[in-house]
């Protein structure tokens, strides 16, 4: 009975739920009425042939007709009545055996079923709930984000108006709330006022009616809106949102940091208090083919050369790692000794020919706009006729065409590009473009737009130098809204890990605990709780009052937990 009465209360208030419940009923009167009418006409034959039964016998002998039951205790003897008999035995195969069972399945069992369903998803937060996550929307980006935030032991809830796929969700395991994500009453339910985040990832006018939904229960909950257009960032920011994530025009530009053109440069991928996490890439540089001592790096400029990466693939730097001609160096350091660093190099022949581009659209254009705001000349290629005028204000040539055809790609420059920019919203036609650049231009540095993250390994196999998706992008930039820090983009899957010395490890130097071997972990910092992050040696000791801040993939946070906690 406890789950019985909500059962048919909510049977009850839906009103397709009501028709079907109609529609059986009227059936049903029918073939009663069938029934009945089967039975008078029996007993008046049953009369004419001298035969004499109780009209219960009359509706007795009906039901084991129509059924196919046929006990033959009770028979006519005329043919008339053998006719009559068939008529209700072929009437019965169909009302009863065929149209009936049909007519219950469709009418009552299935929507009976339905609402088990639905009501198996949670209308509410758990009792208690607190310091959770919302999420407005189950997509790539909250797929990503739940990995994370599992891992980090924080609790989430996603909110999903369609109660069927509610209660999958809560079938699969996943924290989730049915209810519309534009009600007050399903952030009532969720404890808006003691969540830590509010996560607005549908559209931009829905983006907006959630933030103002939130801010009219609760005014301090921090809420981060994902854009889709820059130009809806105000609007956003005017509903109350904290945090306005353009991630398209975000995504750009992150794509052209990692552009290698002119001399060369360290790219600030991100940064933890004041050290700064770096990439630099190996090729053309006398680093290349060097061993990371014989580099002496840490001698010249400070910088501690935390990994390395080849392909996409982050491995942590000792002492004896040789630095790959094509690799890229993943340098942990304060801001001037990136800066001595930029100055060692400069006096190596630049590559000033024009970046190419391939891709006009949104991520394409951000990407041009960052280029010009550091006066990188660009070339772009651009299926879209319609876009050429818009092209022409960011880059400087606009080549329209298929980027697969020899001709377009040699008119726009690939030959001498010092670097590629893939952004087209389709991983298998950037593979394929990357596959062609490589071919055209083995020396160009190769960046290229992600959608999903299946796809990382293929792309590097492709030959493309450094990968960056929106999911990643999203996720990233939640996680450090959600720890309070800045954005770190290290790689596909790759995070920042805040974890205390353990018991192991006290009383060992960073060479001695054994880290990056047994778990393949980059150790960025040291810290104690209220001091500067350090950049530690190899030789620096381990405190169990201090914190490791670590670089590394959930794999390898889990291989650190099984060797060291």
């Amino acid at each position: 009975m406890k789950f019985l009465t909500p059962q048919l209360a909510y049977l009850l208030t839906q009103r397709e739920t009501r028709q079907n419940l109609r529609s059986l009923g009227r059936y049903l009167a029918f073939l009663t009425g069938t029934v009945a009418l089967y039975s008078v006409v029996f007993h008046a034959m049953m009369v004419w042939e001298g035969q004499d039964h109780s009209w219960i016998t009359g509706v007795y002998w009906t039901l084991t007709v129509m059924s196919t039951l046929g006990f033959g205790d009770i028979t006519f003897h005329s043919d008339a009545g053998r006719a009559f008999s068939i008529l209700v035995l072929l009437s019965g195969i169909v009302l009863l055996l065929i149209v009936l069972p049909f007519a219950f399945i469709r009418f009552f069992y299935a929507p009976w079923l339905e609402a088990q369903l639905r009501l198996r998803a949670p209308r509410e937060a758990a009792s208690g709930a607190s310091g959770h996550v919302i999420l407005c929307r189950y997509d790539e980006i909250a797929r990503g984000l739940i990995e994370r935030l599992e891992d980090q032991e924080i609790p989430y809830y996603v909110i999903e108006p369609d109660s069927t796929k509610a209660a999958q969700m809560h079938a699969d395991g996943i924290s989730v709330v049915f209810g519309d994500v534009d009600a007050a009453s399903t952030f009532a339910g969720l404890r808006v006022a003691d969540a830590r985040l509010v996560v607005a990832n549908v559209d931009d006018a829905t983006n907006t009616i959630i933030t103002l939904t939130v801010r009219e229960q609760a005014t301090r909950v921090p809420v981060a809106a994902l854009a889709e257009d820059k130009d809806a960032v105000d609007v956003l920011e005017l509903s109350g949102a904290n945090s306005v994530l353009p991630l398209k025009h975000r995504l750009g530009e992150h794509l052209a940091a990692r552009v290698t053109v002119g001399t060369h440069q360290a790219h600030p991928v991100g940064r933890f208090k004041d050290l700064v996490i770096a990439e630099f890439p190996i090729h053309g540089t006398p680093l290349a083919g060097r061993t990371v001592a014989d580099s002496r790096l840490r001698e010249l400029t400070g910088l501690n050369i935390i990994g390395c990466s080849e392909r996409g693939q982050l491995d942590a730097a000792r002492a004896d790692t040789v630095l790959p001609d094509h690799g890229i160096a993943v340098l942990v350091g304060t801001e001037s000794q990136i800066e001595a660093l930029d100055a060692m190099f400069v006096i190596y022949e630049p590559n000033e020919n024009p970046v190419l581009v391939i891709g006009g659209g949104k991520v394409g254009r951000a990407v041009l706009r960052a280029l010009r705001a550091r006066d990188v000349v660009a070339h772009v290629i651009e299926r879209d006729p319609s876009l050429e005028s818009r092209l022409n204000t960011l880059a400087d040539r606009v080549v329209i065409g298929d980027a697969a055809e020899l001709q377009i790609v040699m008119d726009a420059g690939i030959a001498d590009a010092p670097s590629v920019v893939l952004t087209t919203h389709n991983d298998a036609a950037n593979i394929f473009l990357s596959i062609y650049c490589r071919r055209l231009n083995p020396d160009a540095a190769i960046v290229s737009r992600l959608i999903l993250e299946r796809n990382v390994e293929s792309m590097h196999r492709a030959g493309v130098d450094s990968v960056l998706g929106d999911s990643t992008l999203g996720v990233n930039s939640l996680l450090s809204l959600i720890h309070g820090r800045e954005l770190v983009l290290a790689g596909e899957g790759v995070d920042l890990f805040v974890v205390p010395v353990p018991m192991k490890l006290a009383g060992k130097s960073l060479v001695e605990s054994g880290i990056s071997n047994e778990t393949g972990l980059n150790v960025v910092a040291l810290q104690k709780a209220d001091s500067p992050a350090v950049n530690p040696s190899a030789s620096t000791v381990l405190e169990d009052s201090q914190e490791l801040v670590l670089l590394g993939t959930a794999a390898q946070r889990d291989a650190f937990r099984a060797a060291f906690e």
